[in-house]
């Protein structure tokens, strides 16, 4: 297996905001009077191994503010795809090996398989009650973002009329001659979050079968990265991407004049990154602290700013936001996917069997 591997040293960190850094790490305003000990206990500890399905790009913002905050721990952050992380832990775990502290990945439903399976640590983070409800499980898993699937095309080669607004326009639209071998999306064998949109949309959408069919038709091209496909999109090799990551690609077309991007007006999905800590971290206190971290209004604050993967917080206030996503799509055509073993329901290697054969069989045949 092939995965991408950045750590982040603590000489990195310190070099960069050694003039931020406060002589000794406080607890942050109105939190617990007990909170110093956690923070002590995790100095002591002094590291954090996170497994990460984020690019690099934007979690190093967040790992350089956590270490603003908390100098001393040394954050090793591990970079791969979805399915990666999730492998990777699973067999490290099995193995008795080193693993990570904490998991968190866009595969929100691989993420809750594991934390339901028993391997989460229980810890009721101080800032739980700052994100919707929907987004906590059992004080164990924690939603982090707020980031739709979007349609993404290419701005030069369609026109107005070719742009779909619904699930709907895309089943029609692509059907045309002109899109034969030029419509792609996730490969949902090999990208867990890709195969999780999906069978969300099997649920969601009544005409499934037909944009399964419409696939087949184009000879959908399927990629196992959101880089790969906005590249594709970007360069005409490719001139439209169904449920692409929304804030990669919202953040990605303000710059580059050849995207658009569309948030489908019938029902756009919503994924929140699901972190937990491993039950068995062998960094447990520094673990809590990042949990918090991110999911405080200063963490939430830099998501929005710098990593720009969409704060969950109603209270933060950015370039990418949950509340103006809510403006952008209206409220009710919003479909967050709750943090709860619900979304793993074609995780049952029966049902994952036959979702994948007849994709195969319509959608993926060429």
């Amino acid at each position: 297996m092939n995965f991408k591997k950045t750590a982040f040293a603590t000489s990195f960190a310190a070099a960069v905001f050694a003039f931020a850094a406060p002589v000794q790490a406080q607890a942050p305003a109105g939190y617990p009077a007990g909170y110093q000990q956690l923070i002590d206990a995790a100095k002591k500890e002094g590291k954090l191994v996170i497994y990460g399905a984020t690019d690099s790009k934007a979690a190093e913002p967040l790992i350089s503010d956590f270490k603003t905050m908390y100098p001393g721990i040394t954050v090793e952050y591990n970079d791969m795809n979805s399915t990666e992380v999730y492998n990777r832990f699973f067999s490290e775990n099995a193995a008795g090996g080193d693993t990570a502290d904490v998991l968190w990945s866009s595969a929100m439903d691989l993420q809750m398989k594991l934390a339901a399976g028993g391997y989460a640590l229980p810890y009721k983070s101080v800032e739980a009650a700052k994100i919707p409800g929907w987004a906590v499980w059992k004080d164990m898993a924690y939603g982090t973002t707020f980031e739709p699937a979007a349609f993404v095309y290419n701005k030069r080669l369609l026109k107005p009329e070719e742009v779909p607004q619904t699930h709907a326009d895309f089943v029609r639209i692509i059907q045309q001659p002109k899109f034969q071998d030029k419509v792609t999306t996730y490969d949902i064998e090999k990208s867990g979050v890709g195969f999780m949109f999906m069978t969300q949309d099997a649920r969601a959408y009544p005409q499934y079968k037909q944009l399964e069919q419409a696939f087949g038709a184009a000879r959908v091209r399927v990629q196992s990265s959101t880089g790969t496909m906005l590249e594709r999109i970007s360069s005409g090799e490719n001139l439209i991407g169904y449920n692409v990551m929304g804030s990669y690609a919202l953040v990605r077309a303000k710059n580059d004049p050849s995207l658009g991007v569309v948030l489908p007006k019938d029902y756009t999905l919503i994924i929140s990154r699901v972190q937990f800590i491993n039950k068995m971290s062998k960094h447990p206190n520094a673990s809590k602290l990042w949990i918090d971290y991110m999911l405080s209004h200063r963490g939430q604050t830099v998501i929005a700013n710098a990593s720009k993967l969409y704060a969950i917080r109603a209270d933060v206030t950015g370039e990418t936001t949950s509340t103006d996503l809510i403006k952008m799509v209206g409220e009710k055509n919003i479909r967050p996917l709750p943090v709860s073993p619900a979304v793993g329901e074609y995780l049952d290697p029966a049902l994952r069997l036959a979702f994948l054969k007849e994709w195969k069989a319509t959608a993926g045949k060429k």
